[in-house]
């Protein structure tokens, strides 16, 4: 029992269910302490550190500990901490608890040892990560928050599937590299692992339900989901060949559907379908060159990717709106929030002395080295909409663009500063000292990002990329629109299903239930007295006009045979 409280991700949640416990006015400043406790156990476990349990018959790793784990974990809980501290000022308890959840199950999943525990964590990170969608509370969020519970119901659903398959073909539950073999239970467990990864067709619930949460809980939202499931990716499925052609084609997709978007949190969410992309193309690619770069870049994705939530947040906070129509001319009112924004603008660029110049380049580079041009291409292709849209269209267009603006803006606490302060710092700290983030690689790293070569290239596509967004920049203003993305399949029938099969049959149902209450009073009524032995509770000395309380339970049951019948003629 007290092995299960060393496991970092069990730590979060056990932080969870203290806070309501906990004084109002202390549950701020402790939230941070599970985060790091979790960190200092992560730190301090050795590599082959293993927690076992067991469930019936079968004995579970529930936590093991190597340099994959490791440097996801670190990430993890460093980003829970700092999105903690930029929420330090929320008040509202369920979102607190939920966060500490959700983070907690980022974490288990990376430390479970076999696939019935890394499942249980992954189903409470869909329902916790659900919570920070609803807890906007408005109509929008609540239809996004259940697009996004049923996206992930779905996927665990095949997850476990897969699970049952692959237990049944191997005997196995361990977590370990699968060889490239498409069985059932291999593809089901790599769909259900693609859906949080929002693997394209399949990532829609992302775009859709990030702009719609809490300003504090998109930035947590942005950290764990997709980046458990790219070490998952990591983890079961390297060098698995299509997973490449997905990951080039995540990296193109998301960059123009963020150069269309005109919400600043839109713009990043599809950014992370694109950088993500750069992942799991250097997955499929299965080098340990390309691992390292998808790995590497996953921590740096989380670091910038958690300050330009934040940086887009506060703008958020502070105007009340995110379309980039009504923004505009902010670089007076919010100077500070602009140049944390611009870290992390050029830190998912790829621009030197940034992190994500440290591990963009690495994946891209292992590419090439496997010799794959068209993936090359493809990356870089990404790399210009990246800058495009996020380094440049963004920022321009809610700070600058206008000389002034008539919105009223609003302070900011003090603890956003510092949220978006940390992350900031992490990302021109990597980006100087790379080493400090190679040396947790899961592979030895013999990889030097800052050569001559690498400069020019970054330059030149900078430069170039630069010149065509001031030549179009007016193309590119902010508008009301809607871009419709693959969800249109789904959304645009749903009224037309919704009507047929739920009000529809409610209504058949209602019209059937009427009948049935009308014969019987009707039957009542006609046949008074051979229906009064279905009265055993009712008042015999009057006359009934209505069917009675015995009546009632007839009919019920009647009502509930009809049902019970018509389902299983429907099944």
């Amino acid at each position: 029992m007290i092995e299960l409280l060393t496991i970092p991700g069990v730590i979060l949640i056990i932080g969870a269910f203290l806070l309501p416990l906990l004084p109002a006015k202390l549950r701020n400043s402790l939230f941070l302490l599970f985060p790091v406790a979790a960190l200092l156990f992560v730190i301090t476990r050795p590599d082959g550190y293993t927690v076992t349990g067991g469930i019936g018959n079968y004995d579970l790793l529930l936590m093991e500990v190597d340099a994959l784990s490791r440097v996801f974990g670190i990430i993890f809980a460093i980003t829970a901490f700092v999105a903690g501290t930029y929420a330090w000022h929320i008040k509202d308890l369920g979102q607190q608890s939920n966060a500490l959840v959700y983070a907690g199950s980022a974490l288990g999943v990376t430390f479970a040892g076999d696939l019935l525990t890394l499942l249980v964590f992954w189903e409470l990170m869909a329902v916790s990560s659900t919570w920070l969608v609803w807890a906007s509370r408005n109509k929008a969020s609540d239809r996004a928050g259940t697009r996004y519970l049923m996206y992930h119901v779905m996927g665990g659903g095949l997850l476990l599937a897969g699970i049952l398959f692959h237990f049944a073909e191997t005997g196995s539950l361990a977590v370990e590299a699968i060889e490239q073999s498409y069985t059932v239970g291999n593809l089901l467990m790599l769909i259900g692992v693609s859906i949080n990864a929002a693997v394209i067709p399949l990532h829609t619930w992302l775009a859709d339900a990030y702009p719609k949460a809490t300003i504090t809980g998109a930035v947590f939202m942005s950290a764990f989901t997709t980046k458990s499931a790219v070490y998952v990716l990591i983890r079961v499925f390297p060098g698995w060949e299509l997973l490449t052609w997905f990951g080039a084609a995540m990296a193109i997709y998301g960059v123009i559907y963020a150069v269309i978007c005109k919400d600043i949190r839109e713009i990043l969410a599809y950014h992370i379908i694109s950088q993500v992309g750069f992942m799991v193309c250097g997955i499929g690619i299965g080098t340990e060159m390309s691992l390292n770069g998808a790995t590497a870049h996953a921590y740096s994705h989380i670091l910038y990717k958690s300050l330009l939530f934040m940086s887009t947040g506060a703008v958020l906070y502070a105007t009340g709106t995110s379309k980039l129509v009504n923004l505009g001319g902010l670089a007076k009112k919010m100077p500070y929030t602009l140049g944390l924004y611009l870290v992390g603008g050029f830190s998912i660029s790829g621009l030197p002395l940034f992190n994500g110049f440290i591990s963009k380049s690495m994946t891209i580079s292992a590419a090439g080295y496997a010799h794959n041009e068209a993936a090359v291409l493809m990356l870089l292709l990404a790399s210009v909409g990246t800058f495009l849209s996020d380094g440049l269209k963004l920022p321009y267009f809610t700070w600058f663009h206008k000389e002034d603006t008539d919105l009223e803006v609003r302070k900011l606490p003090v603890n956003m500063y510092i949220g978006m302060g940390i992350a900031a710092f992490s990302c021109i700290f990597y980006g100087l000292y790379p080493q400090a983030l190679y040396m947790y690689l899961p592979f030895e790293v013999d990889y030097h990002p800052f050569t001559v070569y690498h400069f020019v290239e970054i330059t030149q596509i900078s430069l170039m990329t630069f010149a065509g967004f001031w030549l179009l920049r007016k193309k590119l203003a902010g508008e009301l629109i809607i871009a419709l993305d693959v969800d249109w399949f789904y959304r645009k029938p749903s009224t037309a299903v919704r009507t047929v099969f739920v009000t529809g049959v409610d209504k058949f149902y209602d019209r059937v239930e009427d009948g049935i209450l009308a014969t019987a009073g009707f039957l009542s009524r006609k046949f008074e007295n051979p229906m009064k032995w279905l009265n055993p509770f009712g008042d015999r000395s009057n006359e009934a006009k209505t069917y009675s309380p015995g009546m009632e339970v007839v009919m019920s049951f009647i009502m509930f045979s009809f049902l019970l019948f018509s389902l299983f003629y429907i099944l």
